[in-house]
């Protein structure tokens, strides 16, 4: 796939997204994948963005839910990424995979398969060198390290309510978890 396939696919994907409002569009495994936006959600990814933000060195910035295309059957919109701050002031809706330098997705009840087994592998491949699942269903976030051709290779599991320090190439990054949101009828489901 050229470049601009993968530019007429997205901008095919950007129009299905205006389409359905409150619904997140990727391409995952070749399958055009659409996500409700649930409040819960929305939630995380503002209290995660504000914790990383202020810690983040100038030269770094973050994006959400901007496409990412990794090949010609995965173009991922991260919940979260950090990117070189000269690539975010472009303002684009599309960025190479390749300046991601961490990247956080928030699961959903449709996106459980894709953010723990789909999206690691190729995040990892990738050389992005932390991932971080935050999980409102479970109460829990895990940080995936040490990305090798097939995942990670290092993966903690941290319940909400515990604080993660993440020594990463960004330098030292500190995420409380206490005031996440747990989705309790998810839990009580259990």
């Amino acid at each position: 796939m050229t470049v601009s396939d993968i530019d007429r696919l997205h901008s095919q994907l950007s129009k299905l997204e205006d389409m359905f409002p409150g619904y997140l569009t990727e391409i995952v495994e070749g399958s055009i994948v659409m996500n409700p936006v649930r409040p819960f959600h929305g939630r995380t990814i503002q209290r995660l963005w504000n914790i990383v933000e202020e810690q983040l060195p100038a030269e770094w910035a973050l994006v959400s839910d901007v496409a990412f295309p990794f090949d010609d059957a995965n173009e991922f919109c991260p919940d979260l990424a950090v990117i070189p701050a000269e690539a975010e002031d472009e303002n684009r809706s599309a960025y190479p995979a390749d300046l991601i330098e961490l990247v956080a997705e928030v699961v959903s009840p449709e996106s459980i398969r894709r953010d723990y087994e789909v999206k690691p592998r190729r995040y990892a491949s990738r050389g992005i060198a932390n991932y971080l699942v935050l999980d409102p269903l479970q109460g829990h976030l895990v940080t995936m390290w040490n990305p090798g051709p097939d995942g990670y290779r290092g993966r903690d599991t941290l319940p909400y309510g515990r604080e993660l320090t993440l020594d990463s190439p960004l330098g030292k990054l500190i995420i409380p978890t206490t005031h996440l949101p747990v989705d309790r009828k998810a839990r009580d489901r259990d």
